[in-house]
This record gives C-alpha cells, sequence and structure tokens, in this order.
C-alpha cells in the first residue's frame, strides 16, 4: 500500500510526522469514498467520486520514505533479502487479518456472488490461501468468489498492497542501484504510460481507477500507476530540500479532501476525457507537490503531533480491514434498496467504529507481531555478521 511505508527500523531516522498524519487523512477519504460507492450506478455520477486516486497519492508517500529510509543503506551492508523481509514483516500481518476479517464477511453473506450464484466451498478455501500469499484471482475463474472481476474479492484494496509488493522488489533489484538521471527517465517513461492508460479509456470510465482488476488492462494500468508514483517520490527523497511553509498539514489535507471528493469532470454528464485531464494533473502534478510540502513541514506542538502520530497508526490498518465491511454495508443496502439519505446514520457508526477497532488491530495484533518478526530478523543479522 501502497499505504505501510514505515516499519519499525524508519524511526532510526529523524520521522516525517506530517506524512504519517497525510496518509491516515487520505485513508479515511477511501472509506467515505468507498462508503458512496455503493449507491453509485457508474463511474460518472458517484457523489464522492475521486477517492479512488489516494492509492497513487500512497505510492508517492511510500516511495518517498522507503527512499529516505533506505537509500543509503545499501552501501552499509542491507542486503536485497533483507530489505524484502522488512517489507513482508511491515506489509503482511495486517493482510492476513483482512483475508481472515474478508473470508468471515463473505461466509455471513451467505457465500454467494453478488448475482446470488452460491460458490463451492473448495472456490472459498482457495480464494482465502491466494489471498494469503497475495495471489491475485483472475476475472471469471472460481477464486473469484464474488463475480465481479476484482484481484482479491476478499479483500478489494489488497490490489494496491499487491503492487507495493512489486514496487518493494522492483527497489530491492533495480530501482535502488539507478542514477538519478537514470531513474528520472523511468519516472518520465511511466507517466507517458500513465497518461496514455488515462486517455485511451481503460478504465471505461476515463479514469485512472485500474489496477484492483487482472482483467483487460488492469495490470499494465496498476504497473504504470506505481511506476510514476513510486519513482516520483523516490526520485525527490534523493537531495531532497525542504521549503519553508506554515500549517502544512492543515493546507495538505484540505488539499486531498477537496481534490479527492471532487464530482467526475464531465461537460455533458457522460463518460469525458476531461475526467481523465483531471486525474492525470492530481497523479502526475499536485501529489507529488502535497508529499514534498508535507515532508516539509513540521508538526509545531504536542496537540498536532499527537493527531498525525495517530492517524500515522491507524492509516494502514483502517485502509485494510474496512472493506470487510463494506461488503457486508453493500449487501444490507442492494437487497434492501435503500438510498444514502435512509442510511446515512448507519454510514456514521461504521466509520467511528473503524477507527478505535484499527487502533485495536495495531496494538494488540500488528505491532507486537511486528516486534517479535524484527527481533527474529536482527539477532539472524547478527549471527551472521558475528
Amino acid at each position: 500500500m501502497s499505504i505501510g511505508t514505515t516499519d519499525l527500523l524508519y524511526k532510526q531516522k529523524p520521522h516525517y510526522e506530517l506524512l504519517d498524519g497525510l496518509r491516515g487523512v487520505a485513508a479515511l477519504l477511501v472509506i467515505w469514498y468507498h462508503f458512496f460507492e455503493g449507491f453509485a450506478t457508474s463511474g460518472v455520477d458517484q457523489k464522492f467520486n475521486h477517492g479512488y486516486l489516494a492509492v497513487d497519492f500512497f505510492f508517492v508517500l511510500s516511495g518517498f520514505v522507503i527512499g529516505y529510509a533506505y537509500d543509503d543503506r545499501w552501501k552499509k551492508g542491507m542486503t536485497r533479502s533483507n530489505f524484502i523481509l522488512r517489507r513482508i514483516i511491515r506489509l503482511q500481518p495486517m493482510v492476513v487479518m483482512a483475508v481472515v476479517l474478508g473470508v468471515i464477511a463473505f461466509i455471513i453473506q451467505g457465500c454467494e456472488h453478488w448475482d446470488h450464484t452460491k460458490v463451492p466451498v473448495w472456490a472459498i478455501v482457495v480464494s482465502f490461501v491466494m489471498g494469503l500469499f497475495m495471489i491475485p484471482a483472475l476475472p471469471g475463474t472460481e477464486p473469484d468468489v464474488r463475480g465481479n472481476g476484482e484481484a482479491f474479492p476478499l479483500v478489494g484494496p489488497a490490489w494496491s498492497l499487491f503492487f507495493e509488493y512489486i514496487g518493494s522488489i522492483l527497489y530491492a533489484v533495480w530501482l535502488h542501484s539507478l542514477t538519478t538521471k537514470a531513474l528520472r527517465v523511468v519516472v518520465i517513461c511511466c507517466a507517458v504510460g500513465l497518461s496514455f492508460v488515462a486517455l485511451t479509456d481503460m478504465s471505461g470510465a476515463y479514469s485512472l481507477g485500474v489496477g484492483w482488476s487482472m482483467g483487460e488492462w488492469g495490470f499494465f494500468g496498476g504497473l504504470m500507476r506505481l511506476g510514476f508514483s513510486f519513482g516520483i517520490g523516490l526520485l525527490m527523497s534523493r537531495g531532497f530540500k525542504p521549503v519553508k511553509i506554515r500549517g502544512a498539514f492543515w493546507i495538505c489535507a484540505l488539499m486531498m479532501a477537496i481534490l479527492m471528493c471532487m464530482p467526475y469532470v464531465t461537460p455533458t454528464g457522460e463518460a469525458s476525457v476531461w475526467n481523465a485531464v483531471y486525474d492525470l494533473i492530481c497523479t502526475l502534478f499536485l501529489f507529488p507537490c502535497i508529499v514534498y510540502l508535507g515532508a516539509s513541514g513540521k508538526t509545531t506542538d504536542r496537540k498536532s503531533e499527537k493527531i498525525c502520530g495517530f492517524l500515522g497508526v491507524i492509516s494502514y490498518p483502517i485502509y485494510i480491514i474496512h472493506y470487510p465491511a463494506m461488503y457486508l454495508f453493500y449487501s444490507w443496502v442492494w437487497n434492501n434498496g435503500y438510498s444514502y439519505s435512509q442510511v446515512w446514520p448507519v454510514t456514521m457508526v461504521i466509520f467511528v467504529v473503524l477507527i478505535p477497532l484499527a487502533f485495536f488491530f495495531v496494538k494488540c495484533y500488528d505491532e507486537p507481531i511486528r516486534r517479535r518478526l524484527t527481533a527474529k530478523l536482527k539477532s539472524r543479522e547478527a549471527t551472521k555478521n558475528s
């Protein structure tokens, strides 16, 4: 994720508290995007329309933080396997929990496709195991247990974690060793590819909402989203020079809220290339600027430091665990034909409950497991180097 960008060892360097806070803000905005997704009839008429761009923001932030945290470690003995193990320790525990919650939600729904076709138990088991090991399902195959083409049908947002892993592998194998000039070329090429994805309507609605499915151009689209955003983040981390800015967190948070809740951009009410242009402006220019400004700013008091810290703590877990709740919410809404005006109090309750739930999973599950695994990794490294 894309969203899980820091590990316990990252605290060895000065911390970008504002980036933690902004990651949390983006994760909360994603939840509202998904709420409104349940009432949309197409990619054009959704009220809270551009929340899918949070993934591109996460990728920029991920590239920036990984570059900052690890670029100088390769000359000090960092190995590819150690880096990948650190990323697995950071990301995988919450992936496992999300898949478990996802299969529970699917069982509660009755083990059915969205069209109410029954799904055999063996297909659910296969989908569950594939989810645990981050293996995407192909549309129309048995592991596609919901029947709508999601790469990870038990936990929809896991597709971005799949690409996060790809980004981590590419960084370990290749990107970290590139010169700044060569990395700049890679970023430009990916920007061209991303523009091609958006402007040629690969999503079917002139948007960058691609990558969540492995069907058609989904993988290519997701790879271009990762390639540009992760790459530009890495590029910005090299020789980063902060600018003077006051109120960076509030300015950047407001910018993200405005950009992501923006209605579909169309002069006619139909799918329009102008929406693709909007998505590209956000991804190619505005999100890198927001990350840069966020990294430049500092918390000025204990209260703002606590806010950013809390948002950072819940950001990854709330992003990855909220979608099983969405599946149950969608099922309830669609089976009863409710409108948003009829159920908005329920959305508020779900939103409020998800925040302490995410905090609970971090403190009682994720952090203890990561501490234990990190200690074992350190012990293994010490033994190997002695």
